[in-house]
């Protein structure tokens, strides 16, 4: 399976390295590529899921003129996460979460915000607007600062690029998943070793610590699929994390050794 792809940036390659030897064990049982989200779904019924960037059709197109993905071995898959068309790479990672999210160890069930540790004099980075936990935020901490690649009516909101310019100073990051996706990732994780928490969020987290233990990632936030019938059909019939929430759990993960 050929794919647009250029030296993996570092997280991507690790992802790949990790999953290579549990890829070569699973078969692809199904795929679905929503407009909010893609799902794989895996031979032992796992599934994983990851934004879907549709910033163009012809990504899509592309994928359209592929063989069928189903029954193919998981590890054809692992490539696409280093892939420049954003389609692939959401299957590429949807498809590390469905090898590894349903499987994970020492988690811990519920809200990222009750999790990472927060402090009132804390300054607070967010990567990717997170709508839901602003307003919780905001009460709890000295100073947020949001930054989004997409334009946003909220006076809150700045251009993703300027987040270089307040990252070392911060004292927490939430750094959406998704960053991995669109390879701004490490980058990021470059501006942010002077955090104090640093977590990677949102459904497309893959839940690898061991990925990130050379990183200043300290916490992973992301999904497990409890219900795997309606969290297909949500992504099939163009839903979100707003429809799907009643149908997974929230896991957290700490990560040993985040420098």
């Amino acid at each position: 399976m050929s794919s647009d792809t250029e030296r993996p940036t570092y997280l991507a390659a690790r992802l790949q390295e990790l999953s290579a030897e549990m890829a070569t064990k699973r078969t692809i049982e199904e795929v679905r590529i929503g407009l909010a989200y893609t799902a794989v779904r895996l031979d032992d019924d796992s599934i994983g899921v990851a934004l879907t960037f549709l910033d163009d059709w012809e990504s899509c197109c592309q994928l359209a003129e592929r063989e069928p993905l189903a029954d193919r071995r998981a590890s054809e898959l692992l490539p696409l996460l280093s892939s420049r068309t954003p389609v692939e790479a959401a299957l590429g990672l949807a498809c590390v979460n469905a090898l590894f999210n349903g499987h994970v160890k020492k988690q811990v069930h519920g809200d990222v915000l009750e999790v990472v540790g927060l402090r009132s004099s804390d300054k607070v980075v967010m990567v990717g607007h997170f709508r839901p936990l602003v307003k919780r935020l905001k009460d709890r901490v000295k100073s947020l600062h949001i930054f989004e690649r997409k334009p946003d009516n909220s006076s809150l909101v700045r251009p993703a690029d300027e987040v270089f310019s307040e990252l070392p100073d911060a004292d927490v990051a939430l750094i959406t998943a998704t960053s991995i996706l669109n390879h701004s990732l490490d980058p990021i994780l470059d501006a942010a070793h002077g955090c104090r928490q640093v977590v990677l969020l949102g459904a497309s987290t893959p839940l690898v610590p061991e990925a990130f233990e050379n990183s200043p990632v300290t916490l992973l936030s992301g999904v497990v699929v409890r219900e795997n019938e309606a969290v297909l059909q949500t992504i099939s019939e163009g839903g979100g994390m707003y429809v799907f929430k009643h149908y997974i759990d929230k896991v957290n993960v700490t990560v040993a050794g985040g420098s």
